[in-house]
């Protein structure tokens, strides 16, 4: 599934082809995808030009001049692609959305699983948006930090790792950059998210190692994104079960466990 980095890189390819391009048409392929989309989707888009394509979580927001914000998700399987030819592109099955725009590109979205979403709402109403309003904070912007995260974590119970994939405590981060960021801040996937805060909620040293290792993993990843072998060889523990940790003189091996129906890789020498 892809996680923020993906979801990043994409809307920074897209970005020179739509913004400050009129929208003349767009075709829908099919009447849905993961759900509905909106009554009048097509005819709502048409005819107006895309100001601005910024990211929320793992969720692409194209502003409109209609007012309206064009709320796109890519779920497990979903990518777009730009076709600047003239002629019209061939399609693959699995192209779903066809939008044309006023410098002959078009922009395709293809989804063979049909797990991503597409849905209009009006822009100053998108805090209101049952999937934008509840999402923590950015894990990429200033506002998050070792204190933001201790107080989202004080109390908690549940394992440090899953709380991480709770977009409510910090939004975006995908299971991948969740072990991956508790290997570098040397902390067990399997401690308790109150572990990085004081009773008070006030930040312990392990939350302003968690928010740097959060942050220099997706950096990393962002950059790396066009490189196809950063997912098969330059992960620390991810997908590495039974390996020697990465970490140097560290002599450990990488373990796997399930937490909440998700892979959990770390190594039990290093991470405490």
């Amino acid at each position: 599934m892809p996680e923020l980095p993906e979801v990043e890189t994409v809307r920074r390819q897209l970005v020179p082809a739509m913004v400050g391009e009129r929208i003349e048409s767009v075709v829908l392929r099919r009447p849905n995808l993961r759900g509905p989309f909106p009554e009048g989707f097509a005819e709502r888009l048409a005819g107006h030009t895309v100001l601005e394509l910024h990211r929320r979580a793992k969720y692409l927001l194209a502003d409109l001049s209609s007012r309206e914000t064009l709320v796109m998700h890519l779920g497990m399987t979903g990518d777009f692609r730009v076709e600047r030819s003239s002629a019209l592109p061939v399609l693959d099955a699995h192209d779903h959305v066809l939008i044309r725009l006023g410098s002959g590109a078009v922009v395709v979205f293809n989804d063979p699983r049909r797990f991503g979403s597409m849905d209009l709402v009006a822009t100053d109403q998108l805090a209101d948006h049952p999937a934008i309003g509840a999402l923590g904070p950015e894990p990429l912007s200033a506002s998050f930090t070792g204190a933001v995260l201790a107080r989202a974590c004080r109390g908690r119970t549940t394992p440090i790792k899953v709380a991480l994939l709770d977009q409510r405590i910090v939004a975006g981060i995908g299971n991948i950059y969740a072990v991956e960021a508790l290997h570098r801040a040397r902390l067990s996937p399997l401690r308790r998210a109150s572990v990085i805060a004081t009773p008070t909620g006030a930040p312990r040293d392990a939350a302003v190692r968690l928010v740097a290792a959060i942050t220099q993993v997706l950096t990393e990843a962002i950059a790396r994104a066009s490189d196809a072998s950063y997912r098969g060889g330059r992960f620390r523990v991810y997908d590495r079960e039974g390996k020697p940790c990465r970490r140097p003189s560290c002599g450990g091996t990488i373990r796997r466990r399930t937490q909440a129906g998700r892979a959990t890789f770390y190594c039990p020498v290093c991470q405490r």
